[in-house]
């Protein structure tokens, strides 16, 4: 393999190497994947390991009696990240993959069953604001401007640039003072709308990334106008379609894929990575490693204590970490045509809950459900006439003590009836495939610390400079991509945070 031919980093036209440096991904979650197919297009040879049966990591595929289930992420909101991935492939995305707007985004339903539907369209969405709130009007405008205003600083000029130095924090303060970086995302939208709905639903996006919407920094607010911008979609035949796709660029890039291969330790010569031991005992041999694992995990268990100085056990034991979930994935024998694709069901509380969640870190007998339901747009995603969804419940992580064991089938009682009373109703008599992922799951298959499923807790002293680097503050040659490191948790951080790979992972020529 001394003589092949690679896609440069500037485009799809092959050239000869004499010798490509090898990097080993640890992990094929999708910052993964999308670091593997960066570094393939700079000429590195890649090997991606994956502990699991399948590639996708959070982004699995379960299939269970003809329904096809995403485990975790549904939505995709920078479909240009995507597009440039197949582009450093000399392929177009949209030959590959189906991508279909959604509008609504999302409905929002109430407890008391007023509902509030979020669309790309302003003139649709000012309408929506008005039946709710009419005097929130002008309000929303200005929230809109402040979230366009954070997205220009927040995404476009620092989502994908590395903060290896508190000098590259220092730079950004000033426009993150400008911006009210310091007020929590919900302190943001109270100064501009007064409705408590609508706070509500400008304010409840952190929790997709793992946030307290009333302790993260107001930088979040950007996800409001990156979804104006470049919408909310759905990936025909599922999220696994994508996982799917970039795994053949992959493979296309002559790199590889190895799943059931369990990564036990990255092994050093000094403070230097040197490659990976596996489970069966295997050297993989790496000019570079990049781990896609859990951060938490690949400081803890990867690396001898000796090593680190900066993410030391108790350093990483004392950190705030993110909210567990309770994932219900159910197939019905009969269709509910009149259930949005994507639903908010807002519980009796909102601070109260979230207080319970992530600070008393105790489990409520409410809570508030996203249903997620798949088949409203792809209806081949189950048996004709039937429907997939998956439920989802924020829940305190592991250090609550909650023993899901126990728990897990009382809770999940509890949110079908709670189903049934307002979307659902029958759904008792019409379940066909049923079966749950708690923090325990999370903890026990994926690797995450705590069973939370976002890594650190994003509020403002767990980010950027902060956050755990992505390249490693202790050990050179070892770089991180995914949830819990920078830019953050979502598919953009996630695919953003392999997009930083290409400031701070040497050329390959500088191995030749």
């Amino acid at each position: 393999m001394d003589a092949v031919t690679f896609p440069p980093r500037s485009g799809p036209s092959a050239r000869a190497e004499p010798r490509r440096p090898h990097a080993v991904i640890i992990g094929s979650g999708f910052g993964g994947l999308a670091a593997a197919i960066r570094l393939g297009a700079r000429g590195y040879r890649v090997t991606v390991l994956e502990r699991l049966e399948q590639p996708g990591g959070r982004a699995c595929v379960f299939k269970r009696d003809g329904h096809v289930f995403d485990a975790g992420p549904t939505i995709v909101t920078a479909p240009f990240l995507f597009e440039e991935l197949w582009s450093l492939c000399g392929r177009r995305f949209a030959d590959d993959i189906d991508l279909r707007s959604l509008s609504p985004f999302y409905r929002i339903r109430f407890h008391d069953g007023e509902t509030l539907d979020c669309f790309a369209e302003a003139d649709r969405m000012r309408a929506e604001v008005a039946r709710l709130s009419p005097g929130d009007v002008e309000g929303y405008e200005r929230f809109m401007a402040a979230s366009e205003a954070t997205y220009r600083v927040g995404f476009e000029q620092l989502g994908h640039v590395p903060f290896d130095s508190w000098r590259d924090m220092a730079r950004v303060v000033p426009a993150m003072m400008r911006l009210k970086s310091h007020l929590s995302i919900h302190s943001l939208v109270a100064r501009h709308v007064k409705n408590e709905r609508l706070r509500f639903a400008l304010s409840f996006h952190p929790l997709f990334v793992g946030g307290n919407p009333f302790n993260v920094t107001s930088i979040y607010g950007l996800i409001a106008h990156l979804e104006r911008r470049h919408g909310v979609h759905f990936v025909m035949g599922g999220t696994g379609r994508l996982v799917a796709g970039m795994v053949s660029l992959i493979e296309g890039q002559g790199g590889r894929l190895r799943c059931n291969e369990e990564v036990v330790q990255i092994t050093l010569r000094g403070q230097a990575a040197t490659g990976v031991r596996l489970a069966s005992g295997e050297f993989v041999a790496a000019d570079v490693v990049v781990s896609n694992a859990d951060t938490a995990w690949t400081y803890k268990h990867l690396l001898p204590p000796e090593s680190r100085k900066r993410w030391t056990d108790k350093r990483i034991d004392r950190a705030r970490y993110s909210m567990g979930l309770f994932v219900w994935y159910f197939g019905t024998r009969r269709r509910y045509p009149d259930v949005a694709h994507h639903t908010i069901l807002v519980g009796p509380r909102y601070r109260e809950l979230l207080h319970d969640i992530f600070e008393r870190k105790v489990l409520a007998e409410d809570f508030s459900l996203y249903l997620h339901r798949p088949t409203a747009t792809d209806p081949t995603l189950a048996p004709e006439g039937r429907e997939t969804f998956y439920v989802l419940s924020p829940v305190p992580h592991l250090g609550s003590g909650v023993d899901w064991a126990e728990r897990a089938e009382p809770y999940r009682q509890a949110i079908q009836a709670e189903l049934e009373r307002t979307l659902l109703p029958g759904l008792g008599a019409e379940l066909t495939a049923s079966f749950v992922m708690t923090p325990r799951d999370f903890q026990d298959r994926l690797l995450a610390h705590q069973g939370a499923a976002f890594g650190m807790e994003p509020v403002l002293t767990q980010s950027a400079w902060f956050r755990p680097h992505n390249r490693s503050e202790d050990i050179a040659r070892l770089y991180l991509v995914g949830a819990g490191t920078h830019p953050g948790a979502g598919l953009p951080g996630v695919i953003s945070s392999a997009k930083v790979l290409d400031s701070i992972v040497p050329e390959a020529e500088a191995f030749a």
